[in-house]
């Protein structure tokens, strides 16, 4: 192999990497990726007894957390 094909392959495969990540960037800089109705449509699928479990997961969740915290503090 040549290395002026080698040189012309590494340059074109580097302008492909970095048009890839600009592509990327701007679609997380844009919010190409967020789908903000995810949430809505599937609170109107769920049933009262899968919300009200998330909302008892949500605060064990955060009891948990509560709990952790206090045992890390030095007691005064």
């Amino acid at each position: 192999m040549s290395p002026v094909l080698l040189a012309i392959m590494i340059s074109v495969s580097l302008f492909l990497g970095a048009f890839g990540v600009f592509a990327f960037l701007w679609g997380l800089r844009t919010g190409q990726f967020d789908d903000r109705s995810k949430f809505l449509d599937a609170v109107h699928t769920d049933g009262v007894d899968e919300l009200n479990e998330a909302v008892m997961l949500e605060k064990r969740k955060k009891d948990a957390i509560k709990r952790k915290e206090a045992k890390r503090r030095p007691q005064d």
